[in-house]
């Protein structure tokens, strides 16, 4: 059986300088939701402002995953993450940042009950991974149902050189399955 649960949130990036009425837009929205296991995510990040060249770094708040299968085997899942490319306007060339400089890592988590084995997909800085691809985000790899497990991910943005200024908006997506 494959469960499958997903939120989509709009990550923001503002890069400087961003014309006077450059408001962010938040929406959120739920896919394809499973009954067993279930994700969630926050609705909207604001990642600040930075300039071409730079970076910014924010966390995206927590993600929670629950799965009350109960006894079922077995009863495991994987979480998964992935992006889309950031663009202001219609996008296009000096428009757009790529997949391959939206990096993420999951951290340790943050909190669980229930008990089962959870391994986070990258807990540390250094083990971040780009999101040219989709990515291993958490897994639980050994347990019984009725349990939750929270991280709360980091997402860094290698801002290219000689981009235009403008509101960026990319969507970053967990999944699991």
């Amino acid at each position: 059986m494959r469960l499958v649960a997903a939120l989509l949130g709009v990550i923001i990036i503002l890069i400087s300088p961003a014309p006077a009425d450059a408001a962010p837009t938040q929406r959120t929205f739920r896919v394809a939701l499973t009954p067993g296991v279930d994700i969630t995510v926050p609705a909207a990040v604001n990642l600040g402002t930075g300039l071409a060249g730079g970076t910014l770094t924010g966390q995206l708040g927590r993600v929670e995953v629950t799965d009350f299968r109960g006894q079922v085997n077995p009863n495991t899942w994987v979480a998964t993450v992935s992006a889309t490319i950031f663009t202001t306007g219609a996008g296009g060339a000096q428009r757009t940042i790529a997949r391959d400089r939206i990096s993420y890592w999951s951290g340790p988590v943050v909190r669980s009950t229930g008990g089962g084995t959870l391994v986070p997909g990258q807990p540390s800085a250094t083990q971040a991974v780009t999101l040219a691809v989709t990515r291993e985000a958490f897994r639980k790899t050994a347990g019984n149902g009725n349990n939750t497990v929270s991280w709360a991910p980091t997402i860094r943005v290698a801002i290219p050189t000689g981009i235009v200024a403008g509101t960026y908006r990319g969507t970053i997506t967990h999944s699991v399955a």
